[in-house]
């Protein structure tokens, strides 16, 4: 590869709100360097939902048959690229081989190829209010804030793609008792208190006792065994390690049935700044690197502010510098997780290059990221 192949996401939902898919946006000087990042990427690919594969502003070419998509992956095709006899000559290629399509950057007035089954149609709600005519499952993209995501599902969308829900959201409240209780569990946690002790905390609520366990069976944590109850996850984990997974459980806790992909996305932020910043910090503060990620988006899912959280918690300095004052040793590592979540790959590029990171660590750490959340039950 020339120059660095980098990845951005996105995640789209249907009208509930609900993840249906990745999206994917590779960011490559040509199609041949996409395709080698590609191939390095088979064993982190995020295999619970459908993926969208963008090639960003390149055009597609035949080159992307060197490529053997997960089953799981829909490539798109940029509405625009269709004038050009190279995507043309590479449709029929790709429907062959069974690769499922979707058309993205849609306008009115774009002449489609016929005999052409896309998937998906991803469109601009701005400038298509309303998506008559398109054949597939339309998605709006361009969406503002949340308030924009009602009267796209109104006008006719089937859902949406991007990060509005982050925007425009309801105004703050006081903590509910559910997400108290969880709070009480991480300060006993993180005070060490006597097992029995958490132990009794936990039983005052069998589903996140229940909750909890699920997590740490999950596929993405690695255990060879089953954990079977708390104790049992104590003796294995150890406090560190649970804490971790308790400020998951605070994380996933929301009932709003729109959360989860506000879920998603904090957890996926978590696990990426583990990821990359391991190799900065001591060993025993990976897990803090994970709980700022996930902790970036806390007061969204609990409806209430930031402040209002973490003056309940007794959590380390270095957790409240990087999510209260924008500083300190995680705050980098934050500001190239949130990087990743844009179109535009510049952000992230001045991120990897003031870390001094190796861009094919954080590509993979990425998409490892995403695998990591979308394996986790949020329902």
């Amino acid at each position: 590869m020339n120059q660095a192949v980098l990845i951005t996401r996105e995640p789209v939902v249907n009208k509930q709100r609900a993840i249906t898919a990745n999206r994917l946006f590779v960011h490559a000087a040509s199609v041949a360097d996409a395709v080698e990042a590609l191939n390095g990427l088979k064993d982190q690919w995020p295999s619970a939902h459908t993926v969208l594969l963008s090639l960003g502003r390149l055009v597609p070419t035949a080159e992307l048959m060197s490529w053997e998509p997960p089953p799981n992956t829909m490539v798109e095709i940029p509405a625009p690229a269709l004038r050009f006899e190279q995507t043309r000559a590479l449709i029929p290629q790709l429907q062959a081989a069974g690769i499922n399509l979707c058309l993205s950057w849609y306008q009115p007035g774009i002449e489609i190829p016929p005999g052409i089954d896309f998937r998906f149609v991803l469109a601009d709600a701005g400038k298509l209010p309303q998506p008559a005519g398109l054949h597939g499952i339309s998605i709006a993209t361009g969406l503002a804030d949340l308030p924009a995501f009602t009267p796209a599902v109104r006008n006719g969308y089937d859902g949406a793609s991007g990060w509005f829900f982050l925007h425009g959201v309801p105004p703050a409240k006081e903590l509910s008792a559910s997400h108290a209780q969880i709070i009480r569990l991480l300060n006993l946690v993180r005070n060490e208190a006597e097992t029995r002790e958490i132990e009794a905390a936990l039983k005052l609520d069998v589903a996140l006792s229940y909750k909890l366990l699920r997590y740490i069976n999950s596929p993405g944590f690695g255990l060879m065994v089953e954990v079977q109850s708390f104790r049992h996850a104590v003796t294995i984990l150890g406090m560190e390690k649970l804490n971790k997974w308790l400020s998951l459980l605070l994380v996933s806790a929301s009932k709003d049935p729109g959360a989860p992909a506000l879920m998603q996305t904090a957890i996926a932020r978590g696990r990426f700044m583990e990821l990359v910043g391991a190799q900065f910090v001591d060993k025993r503060d990976v897990d803090n690197l994970f709980i700022t990620g996930a902790f970036s988006l806390i007061h969204i899912l609990l409806g209430t502010s930031i402040e209002a959280v973490l003056a309940e918690m007794n959590l380390p300095e270095a957790i409240t510098d990087a999510l209260l004052h924008g500083e300190g040793m995680y705050k980098p590592f934050l500001d190239l997780a949130i990087a990743c979540e844009r179109l535009d790959p510049s952000a992230m590029q001045e991120q990897i290059a003031k870390l001094r990171l190796n861009p094919d660590t954080v590509r993979q750490a990425l998409v490892s990221s995403v695998s990591f959340a979308d394996n986790l039950q949020f329902n």
